[in-house]
Parts: structure tokens; sequence; C-alpha cells
């Protein structure tokens, strides 16, 4: 992995930890589409990609992502993430159970010839937020 990769994902890191639209847009390409549980429309570039995690503070002020692991080549970043929080909001009609809560999710990053993020592929990491706050799915 080169430090090139290293560096987008430790900004990624910050802009998704801190909802900071300038890093958005120097991460993420205008044209990246972007679909999530969270929405059932298209989403579309940084503006589109912080929806989610606005969408995810209004249930879990307190979310954040560390960095557990990094692989990378060429156009394609893998990150292997820690997302922890509380359940202190309405979670797509759960009331909120005060619980904390930790699990892995993983995420591959495509990246143009700008070296910006045109495609997130995430595994289904909410079956682990589901287990942490003792929910069925």
């Amino acid at each position: 992995m080169s430090s090139k990769h290293k560096n987008i994902i430790e900004k990624f890191k910050l802009m998704i930890n801190t909802n900071d639209y300038a890093l958005a847009e120097e991460l993420i390409s205008s044209d990246a589409v972007f679909q999530s549980l969270t929405s059932p429309e298209i989403l579309h570039g940084g503006k589109g990609y912080l929806s989610v995690v606005e969408f995810m503070r209004k249930s879990f002020s307190d979310v954040h992502w560390d960095i557990e692991d990094i692989a990378a080549e060429d156009k394609k970043i893998a990150v292997s993430w820690i997302c922890s929080g509380t359940h202190d909001g309405d979670f797509m009609g759960i009331s909120p159970t005060g619980k904390k809560f930790s699990f892995r999710c993983m995420n591959f990053y495509y990246l143009n010839d700008d070296d910006k993020i045109i495609k997130d592929v995430a595994a289904q990491g909410i079956a682990g937020l589901f287990e942490s706050l003792g929910l069925k799915m």
C-alpha cells in the first residue's frame, strides 16, 4: 500500500468523523453514485455520501469510525473499520435503547484517475449493529 492510499483513507476517516463537507468535495468525485439502505434514492458525490453519516448521527450521536486495517492496490482500497457509538436516537423505527455498540464493517473504495472516490462497496455490517444492540433483524 502506498502512502497516497493511506493518506486518502486517513482524510476519509476525518471526513466521516467530523462530517467535513470540504474534505468530502476533495475526496469524493462529484460523479460518484452510492446506494444505501438509508435512502431509497441514489446518492451523488460528497454531499450524498455524508447524508448517510448524518442519518447515522441522528440515531447514534457519538458514532465514530476507526481504521482496523487497510489494503490497497492501484485504484482500489479495502478498509476494515470499527464503528462504535451509543443508540440514543430513533433508528429506523427503533426507539433509543441507550446501549453502546461496536462492530466491524468492511468497505472497498474505488478511485478514478484523479484519485477521488467514485464507488464504495460495503459489506453488510449493519447486522453487527443490530447484534450489539440486542435487536433482531
